[in-house]
């Protein structure tokens, strides 16, 4: 992946797509600055500053070792976990909560950053909302770790991912779920708008009998289908439909 690559050393001067990614990394480290691609005075300043939490050499170059901490929290999240007798379900929230810790969020703007880029396939912008996008890295790590297919196919629409759980007979109406122990962990829930549109996704960690619990992302502390970061929340069943996993 491009964004975990450094391809040279930068420093106060440079410009360019690289210095926009460093920038973002420095602001998700919260030394902020504006992400304009120019290391200027206060680029500088913030590498530096950020150098000296890290115990590096204080000197505004960024090269392989500063840049390998400011990444360091997606390397964390993509690694590989163990999957000794560990389901598929298992697999899925061992790998959510992995990134959970990271606090994956949204920088620069609307569906913006490198953890977007990671979870959409290099896409960001305000038209890509990334909870799906989100899920599906998820389930395709869990499959990897366990060297199989994903019960269902990925997608970074909600709507497709709906779609996809149908055709494998894996789609349930929530409202029609009397036995909520059907919702093991690792399956999924859908937001449901109307009866053929859904808005948002997540991954169900925990369902009792009037709430379930999830990891999800691109949504907030409100449960916003249009969030900014990855979350754990509580949501009740009204209008939510699962993916069973």
């Amino acid at each position: 992946m491009k964004d975990l690559e450094l391809d040279r050393n930068y420093k106060k001067g440079s410009r360019g797509r690289k210095i926009k990614l460093i920038q973002e990394w420095l602001c998700l480290h919260n030394f902020h600055v504006y992400i304009d691609g120019d290391f200027g005075p206060a680029t500088d300043y913030a590498v530096r500053q950020f150098q000296r939490k890290k115990r590096l050499l204080a000197d505004g170059v960024v090269g392989k070792a500063c840049f390998a901490e400011l990444v360091k929290p997606m390397i964390r999240a993509i690694r590989s976990a163990s999957s000794v007798k560990k389901s598929f379900g298992q697999m899925v929230v061992c790998y959510a909560k992995q990134h959970l810790k990271q606090h994956p969020r949204e920088v620069g703007g609307q569906n913006k950053g490198p953890w977007v880029r990671l979870y959409m396939k290099g896409n960001e912008g305000r038209a890509w909302s990334w909870c799906a996008g989100f899920v599906s890295f998820i389930l395709k790590q869990a499959g990897r770790s366990l060297k199989i297919s994903t019960p269902v196919k990925t997608s970074l629409s909600c709507n497709t991912l709906a779609a996809n759980a149908k055709r494998r007979e894996i789609f349930f109406n929530g409202s029609r779920i009397k036995n909520k122990s059907q919702i093991a962990p690792g399956s999924l829930f859908i937001s449901r708008k109307t009866a053929s549109n859904w808005v948002h996704a997540g991954i169900v960690i925990q369902a009792d009998d009037e709430v379930f619990h999830t990891i999800e992302g691109n949504t907030n502390d409100k449960g916003s289908h249009e969030g900014y970061e990855v979350c754990r929340m509580v949501r009740g069943y009204k209008n939510k439909d699962f993916i069973l996993i």
